[in-house]
């Protein structure tokens, strides 16, 4: 449909409207805006690719992990508790991994407490 404009008592036709023009900046920007969601893809599995390629082995959210159950005695530590499992390796990766497994903030623990003993 075209329009019809009356200007100083004259008809003529109104001009068809022209394409849409982007200048150099526009098009810039808009490739940013449509580039911007394959970016912060790229950018989230770069953030996660040390961990995968390092092995973690925590298990995966919802997973479930066997363990032990084990009373705190009086005097005893995490140390004492973690070089009795009896696992060859490192105690000390045996204690972070109660400190894990209960959510320690610290190694203090109180005689009568419930540990989740991890098996390794």
């Amino acid at each position: 449909m075209t329009a019809i404009s009356m200007t100083g008592g004259s008809l003529r036709q109104a001009e068809p409207r022209k394409a849409l023009a982007l200048t150099v900046r526009g098009r810039r920007v808009l490739a940013a805006l449509l580039l911007a969601p394959l970016g912060l893809g790229i950018g989230l599995i770069a953030a996660q690719a040390p961990s995968a390629l390092a092995g973690d082995d925590r298990p995966l959210a919802g997973a479930v992990e066997e363990f032990e159950s084990h009373t705190v005695l009086p005097g005893e530590t995490l140390w004492d508790i973690a070089a009795g499992m009896g696992v060859d390796g490192d105690v000390r990766d045996v204690v972070a991994e109660i400190m894990r497994l209960n959510a320690l903030p610290s190694a203090t623990l109180q005689a009568g407490q419930q540990l989740a003993l991890p098996n390794l």
